[in-house]
């Protein structure tokens, strides 16, 4: 995407992927150098959709200042931005080890994505939270993502679960699924593979029972996911051709 991102969607879209997520969006990069509209234009010319792109909270600064477009910095024009390149769903990505903290901190954490949530709202979009396996670390008997749950409004956030880490930090999806039905409307797919080291693979390659998960579907809430896999054996169109392929047979 760095280096050929109309290539690169033109390959997706021929391999059958319909939608996309965004990420790498700071307020000055726009989508992939590109003005929502720009982008937007490039998404439809390949018949995709991105209803989905990654931020991040903010409380970090690169060479001493702010990173703008984030949920701190910026705010109100990364909602106007993902709102022209027909995003709908706008996803807190990530919270690096310094945003991270004690459960107070995390209480934070739920109070800034209840604000960005409700700027997104006006704007007729939908805030996410997409998790890693520290959330689900308990601090002095809580776990810090029941947390963000419970201290948010489930209506200003909701949620993105990565199946891949939700399934590393031991945690069982269809329970969140239960005890918080139609709070999960976005998913990452990704697979874990068999192997002690527990490694990202294609979809289909490894231990994640994703038949049982995609069951329930309805009950989490799910309206879109996206294959994801942050490492790759060989050439990334290969594994993301694999995964499709699994999906579309075994899956949907």
């Amino acid at each position: 995407m760095e280096k050929d991102p109309a290539g690169t969607l033109a390959r997706l879209a021929k391999i059958g992927y319909n939608s996309v997520e965004g990420a790498t969006y700071t307020g000055t990069q726009k989508y992939y150098g590109m003005t929502p509209k720009a982008f937007a234009a490039l998404l439809k010319q390949n018949g995709l959709i991105m209803p989905s792109s990654h931020y991040r909270l903010g409380e970090e600064q690169m060479k001493g200042a702010p990173v703008q477009g984030t949920m701190l910095h910026g705010w109100d024009q990364a909602v106007d931005d993902a709102a022209a390149a027909g995003v709908k769903y706008m996803v807190c990505a990530y919270l690096s080890e310094a945003e991270r903290g004690n459960l107070d901190h995390y209480k934070y954490v739920a109070d800034q994505l209840n604000k960005a949530g409700e700027r997104c709202k006006k704007a007729g979009l939908q805030l996410c939270y997409h998790n890693h396996d520290f959330e689900f670390k308990a601090q002095d008997g809580q776990v810090p993502y029941n947390l963000l749950l419970s201290g948010t409004d489930k209506q200003l956030v909701q949620m993105e679960l990565d199946l891949y880490w939700v399934s590393k930090a031991g945690q069982d999806p269809l329970a969140l699924f239960k005890q918080h039905p139609g709070r999960f409307p976005l998913w990452h797919v990704k697979d874990m593979d068999k192997t002690p080291q527990q490694a990202f693979t294609e979809v289909g390659n490894g231990s994640i029972d994703f038949k049982k998960i995609f069951a329930q579907a309805e009950q989490a809430g799910l309206q879109y996911f996206f294959v994801e896999q942050d490492s790759t054996p060989g050439s990334p169109f290969d594994s993301v051709t694999k995964s499709i392929s699994y999906i579309k047979k075994n899956l949907v």
